[in-house]
């Protein structure tokens, strides 16, 4: 997201949408988004398309198109349809080179080691950086596609007001936004793999991820003491020329963008379609304004709250996304719940009832989601317990139908 006036809480969103490049027959991995980017700017070497309101661009791997708005919205009900019109176009293009663009945050077969290729243009050094310290020929690098979220702030008091409320709903993305239940061929068991690998991808410099959940911090200057001083001083012996060295180095699961004034949301995994993105987007924009308003609880509640007792919510969703036992009577209180323990799917619920309106355009797709359980959860159920290639494929095919098409998967 690029801003040129510096916008206040909730008055602009940032979207960005990444989404994995594969062969149309066999949806097999294919690295030609330089070609794909070739073709529409008609540049010999090209990392970026813009077009209108959106832009298109790449990071780090061959086989991955990112597709975001080139400035923050305002209103979040108009941003499906100019993703779907860009997926739409892209495809036609792909289509001439016999690719396609397939949703979900982690392609089920795919071999990384064998088949991730590095970007060789545009910032280059930077991932060359990375695959010289961390090896990025592996699933936490080349097969975790997600969406990303910013969030507008202006100044330290709204600041610290976004990124307290921010940490409090980071626990419930997974149960919302699973869409990885399959790696390497194999239902796993864990309904968000992406997240599993994307804990695991530095953790030979563990200040980088941290906890995943960020740390509590009152300003920017605190900030930067506490999360990024120290982040850059663990990394500088594997980094001397200080190419990583930037706060998008920082991989928990919020980061502050002070280039531009946003804190961006980085735990939501990619889903079916953008009116399925942009509806999670919604509600969880919405569950942090209600708390920033004090809807739930006083503002020192969340200012407060332990990142140890989050980060146990989110080891659960991340496991089991929607039936995910939550049994912090201190974080289900906050939202009304009296009982020990409740399902993030009874929760999500709750919480829907109080801050999406029935009239919202996003209401009934947030109810599938809610009520038929995240598309990890309805990915497995349509493939049971059997896992031949050919049943995958088949499942498969129809998600990137559902992409191309701008509608739900039920299963």
């Amino acid at each position: 997201m690029t801003s040129q006036t510096e916008l206040h809480l909730f008055e602009g969103y940032g979207i960005e949408l990444e989404y994995m490049v594969v062969d149309l027959r066999r949806l097999n991995v294919l690295p030609i988004v330089d070609r794909l980017l070739q073709a529409v700017s008609r540049q010999e070497e090209c990392s970026t398309v813009q077009r209108g309101k959106f832009a298109w661009s790449n990071e780090l791997a061959r086989h991955v198109i990112e597709i975001k708005t080139h400035e923050p919205t305002r209103k979040l009900m108009t941003v499906p349809e100019g993703f779907q019109k860009e997926i739409q176009f892209i495809n036609k293009v792909l289509e001439s080179m016999g690719g396609v663009l397939l949703p979900t945050s982690m392609h089920p077969w795919m071999n990384p080691e064998r088949e991730m290729q590095l970007w060789p243009y545009g910032n280059r050094a930077i991932y060359q950086a990375y695959d010289r310290i961390f090896n990025c020929h592996g699933h936490g690098w080349a097969n975790i596609q997600s969406a990303h979220m910013n969030l507008p702030f202006s100044g330290d008091q709204e600041f610290r007001a976004l990124h307290a409320a921010i940490r409090m709903v980071l626990p419930l993305i997974p149960a919302l936004s699973s869409s990885s239940p399959i790696m390497d061929g194999k239902l796993t068991g864990i309904s968000n793999n992406r997240l599993t690998m994307y804990r695991q991808n530095q953790h030979k410099i563990p200040l980088i991820a941290g906890g995943i959940i960020p740390e509590i911090v009152n300003s920017q200057a605190d900030y930067e003491e506490r999360i990024l001083k120290p982040m850059y001083s663990q990394i500088a012996p594997h980094d001397p020329d200080g190419i990583l060295q930037h706060e998008w180095l920082n991989s928990r699961g919020a980061i502050a963008r002070f280039d531009r004034n946003s804190i961006e949301l980085r735990l939501l995994d990619i889903q079916e379609c953008p009116l399925a993105d942009i509806s999670i987007m919604h509600f969880i924009a919405e569950l942090v304004r209600s708390f920033i308003e004090e809807r739930w609880c006083p503002a020192d509640t969340i200012t407060t709250f332990p990142g140890e007792a989050l980060g146990t919510i989110l080891d659960h969703t991340i496991a089991r996304a929607e039936n995910a036992i939550i049994d912090s009577r201190e974080y289900l209180e906050i939202f009304g719940h009296k009982g020990a323990t409740c399902s993030a799917q009874e929760l999500l619920g709750i919480i829907m009832d109080e801050i999406i309106m029935p009239t919202s355009p996003f209401y009934e797709t947030l109810s599938t989601i809610i009520g038929e359980g995240s598309l990890s959860t309805r990915i497995a159920r349509s493939l049971g317990t059997e896992l031949p290639k050919k049943k995958m494929l088949t499942i498969y095919e129809e998600l990137f139908h559902c992409l191309h098409n701008g509608i739900i998967f039920h299963g």
